[in-house]
C-alpha cells in the first residue's frame, strides 16, 4: 500500500493529519527529496507501525537511491540501539554510567555512503520519535555545525511529527476499527 492510500484511508478524526500530510509532505519545499524521503522513512520505522513502514518504504523507493534508502534504515537501526542507551544515561541519577564506555558498534555513523547532513538529520529525527534527549541535543549540534538551519532541523522535526502520529492512528485503527460498535 503507498502512503496516499493510507493517508486517503485514516478516519474523519484525523483530518489535520491528512492536511498537515499534504503541506508538509506533497508540498514540501524545505528539505530536498532525500531529506524529505529519508526522514519519512526514519519516521515510520522509528514509529514501529509496519503498515505505515511498508508504504513509507515504497513510496521512498522512487524517489531515493538503494545507496540512500539503505542508509535512511541504517539511521533509525544504529539510534534505535543508541537511543535507549543513552536515554538510560539521562534517565538515571547514578554519574557512574557516563563515565563508562559503551562498547557498542556505531560503524554506520561515518560509514553510510549519503550526504552526512542527512545523515545527521535522520538520526535527529528517530532520536526525537525516541525521545532521548542526549542524542537530539547531540545531532542537533552537529547539524548546525555542518551548516545546517534551525529552519531546516524543524521542517524535518515537523515531517516526524505528522509521520509518527499518522503511525499511530493506523495502529489504533487496526486495533479497534472505527466502523466496529464497542
Amino acid at each position: 500500500m503507498a502512503m496516499d492510500d493510507l493517508i486517503a484511508g485514516l478516519p474523519g478524526y484525523a483530518k489535520d493529519l491528512k492536511l498537515n500530510y499534504s503541506s508538509l509532505v506533497r508540498q514540501n519545499g524545505e528539505l530536498t527529496p532525500q531529506q524529505l524521503w529519508g526522514t519519512v522513512v526514519c519516521a515510520a520505522i522509528a514509529t514501529r507501525s509496519a503498515d505505515l513502514t511498508a508504504a513509507a518504504i515504497e513510496d521512498a523507493s522512487a524517489v531515493l537511491t538503494p545507496d540512500a534508502l539503505d542508509a535512511a534504515k541504517a539511521a533509525a537501526a544504529i539510534m534505535g540501539m543508541n537511543n535507549i542507551y543513552y536515554r538510560f544515561h539521562h534517565l538515571t541519577t547514578n554519574e557512574k554510567y557516563a563515565t563508562l564506555p559503551a562498547r557498542l558498534r556505531m560503524n554506520v555513523l561515518r560509514g553510510h555512503t549519503v550526504d552526512p547532513v542527512d545523515f545527521e538529520l535522520w538520526c535527529l529525527v528517530v532520536s526525537a520519535v525516541n525521545a532521548c534527549e542526549k542524542c537530539v541535543d547531540s545531532h542537533e549540534k552537529v547539524l548546525r555545525e555542518k551548516g545546517a538551519t534551525e529552519e531546516l532541523i524543524n521542517a524535518a522535526v515537523r515531517v516526524t511529527s505528522i509521520i509518527h502520529a499518522i503511525g499511530v492512528v493506523v495502529d489504533s485503527e487496526k486495533a479497534v476499527p472505527s466502523a466496529v460498535a464497542v
